[in-house]
């Protein structure tokens, strides 16, 4: 995974290099809407053009090569996409396969549709240009109704299991493997434009598979615990999983401040002793240093995992935005006197930020949380999100997690590489109320991110400060920068 993770590392950074050699570009004679094997043809054949080769190679629709960590120690995976889409008059349908294999035998693979509601309410007609703001923050692109409908199958052969709460040992780790299938359908309803608001549900059906994983360096799941002390170890029943939630990401303070607020409650319905509900809060604040040229890239609704379009109105929507075009448009809307176009003009980016994230489960009496459902704090969890990193990943596991982050994050010059630094504290318990009593844990990381384009996210920290010792990770993000999520694992 370091090596793949720094491979591309490498290869993202040589674009710039490569860009600032090249006298400017005379105007492009091609077609209005090049093919993908126009494209190729004119970028890949061309010492010149190998920057633009490799997003078409990776980013590029309707085919391109998929990468990305399939889930913390299960290896980096490499397969291929497949993107298509059909726009009516008021939506528009895209649909979006891919799947990924590693080495050591882990796989995944689905099937996205989404539904795009389209419809523009009549153009109204505005003289002048005063008072138009130019906001390069994608945050800001206007948000539509989508409708997900998707098919997704992952093979995991290599997840630990330390047992559950606040108190288990290096010495407690087991190994297991797992498949799970998610079949679902959700939606996002935008409203209050001004709060970027939007409310959201979801059914899935989780079918969920857990087995042995042997001859790794600790023992088998099976060997150290029980279904006692592991539920769901001898069972997994079919799960009806429902979930409704709420989120707002408004920009504030002419884009100094960026929140991002999402509450939801999920129910999961199974037979046996294994129904229970679950309430999520998610609450950051980012701090931009540099209000007009920082970017905060969230995940688009209106995007597949494996699109990242900015522009979903444009038949071949660009991955990135184009900030020379931007400050050129300011310039010619503004003056050269405006204090705004010298900011966009600019290629410092940076910011800092808190976050605060906890998990509460509620069961009926006598149910209780599979363990595969548990969240989990330490590394990475199962979707790659990482927590408490100078631990092992999945090291902290119980019903009930709380995680308080602060981070800082900087450019490095004119590359699509950033510094950052994170401080986590966390703590997970049994119940609820047993978060107040349970002790704080708490990691530091450093280190590097990449985002360049449309290519997934990378990063690579170096963390310390627990006492078991340091943890280097290396990981590539499942999806497109810019790419909605896929289905949580958990």
């Amino acid at each position: 995974m370091l090596r793949a993770a720094t491979t591309l590392l490498l290869a993202a950074l040589a674009g710039p290099a490569l860009k600032a050699q090249q006298p400017v570009p005379q105007a492009d004679t091609g077609p209005d809407n090049p093919s993908e094997l126009y494209k190729l043809q004119h970028s890949c054949f061309d010492l010149k053009g190998l920057v633009d080769c490799g997003q078409e190679l990776f980013t590029g629709q309707p085919v391109h090569i998929a990468v990305g960590s399939i889930a913390p120690q299960n290896g980096f995976g490499v397969g291929l996409a497949y993107v298509g889409h059909k726009t009516t008059e008021n939506w528009r349908v895209t649909w979006d396969s891919d799947a990924i294999a590693s080495d050591d035998g882990s796989w995944r693979a689905g099937v996205y549709l989404k539904l795009v509601n389209t419809y523009e309410k009549a153009p109204t007609v505005e003289f002048g240009t005063k008072g138009r703001n130019l906001k390069p923050n994608l945050t800001m692109l206007p948000e539509r109704p989508v409708i997900n409908v998707y098919a997704q199958t992952i093979t995991l052969n290599k997840l630990t299991y330390f047992g559950l709460g606040p108190r288990t040992t290096e010495a407690d780790r087991s190994f297991y493997g797992m498949r799970q299938t998610i079949l679902g359908v959700s939606a996002v309803k935008p409203f209050a434009a001004r709060l970027s608001a939007a409310v959201f549900g979801e059914v899935n059906g989780r079918f969920v598979d857990i087995r042995s994983s042997l001859g790794q360096s600790s023992p088998s799941i099976g060997t150290l615990y029980t279904e006692a002390t592991a539920p769901g170890l001898t069972t997994q029943p079919g799960t009806v999983q429902l979930g409704e939630g709420v989120r707002m990401r408004p920009v504030l303070f002419d884009d100094f401040v960026h929140l991002d607020y999402n509450l939801t409650y999920q129910q999961y319905v199974a037979s046996g002793n294994f129904t229970f509900q679950r309430l999520t809060t998610d609450l950051s604040h980012q701090f931009s240093i540099y209000r007009k040229t920082t970017r905060f890239l969230v995940p688009r609704d209106t995007n597949g995992p494996d699109e990242c379009s900015v522009d979903q109105d444009s038949e071949n929507g660009e991955c990135s935005v184009d900030k020379f075009a931007q400050h050129h448009e300011c310039l010619t809307l503004q003056g050269k006197a405006s204090s705004e176009c010298k900011e966009l003009s600019r290629d410092l980016q940076g910011s800092f930020g808190v976050r605060v994230f906890s998990v509460l489960s509620m069961t009926p009496g006598g149910d209780t949380v599979p363990f595969y459902f548990q969240p989990t704090l330490g590394g990475s969890d199962i979707n790659g999100n990482q927590s408490l990193a100078s631990y092992q990943d999945y090291r902290f596991r119980a019903p009930n997690v709380l995680l308080i982050r602060e981070n800082f994050e900087h450019s490095l010059g004119s590359l699509p590489l950033g510094f950052t630094f994170i401080v986590d504290e966390g703590k997970v318990a049994f119940t609820r109320g047993g978060l107040g009593d349970s002790p704080w844990i708490h990691s530091f990381s450093a280190g590097l991110t990449l985002r360049a384009g449309g290519f997934p996210q990378v990063n690579l920290l170096f963390s310390w400060g627990g006492n078991e010792g340091t943890h280097t990770i290396a990981n590539v993000n499942n999806s497109l920068l810019g790419g909605s999520a896929r289905p949580s694992l958990f």
